[in-house]
């Protein structure tokens, strides 16, 4: 399927759908010092493939990260697309830090679920902004 540049742009990848997710360290400052660090995980979804999910969520019934993401995304804007939280913690250990990334890889495979189902729905196939 040819996409119109409305729709490519609103995938932000050249020729498939583009997303993220992040890790961050927060800093909280009180008066003169650090007083906590957070973890916190969020995921940038773009808005074309969160429209798609929606308006296909039935077929994602029993995937409940998916159900999650659809309930708690917040529009952004068409720079940031839909972003979840999916993890916040006080850094306090490393621990922490294996809660994270335990979270941020969940977020990385709905995210590539959620991409998998727009690209053949679209007929887009891997890598093809690649090479062009």
């Amino acid at each position: 399927m040819k996409l119109s540049q409305i729709q490519q742009e609103a995938l932000w990848g050249e020729g498939g759908p583009y997303s993220q997710v992040r890790i961050v360290i927060e800093t909280r400052i009180l008066d003169d010092r650090v007083s906590r660090e957070f973890l916190e995980v969020e995921a940038e979804i773009n808005p074309l493939t969160f429209k798609i999910i929606n308006q296909n969520k039935e077929k994602f019934k029993d995937d409940i990260a998916i159900q999650q993401l659809l309930q708690y995304a917040d529009y952004r804007g068409q720079d940031f697309g839909y972003v979840v939280s999916a993890f916040s913690n006080e850094y306090t250990d490393e621990s922490v830090m294996r809660e994270a990334r335990a979270a941020a890889e969940t977020a990385k495979a709905t995210i590539i679920r959620m991409h998998r189902f727009v690209m053949e729905l679209l007929e887009i196939e891997a890598g093809q902004g690649e090479n062009e």
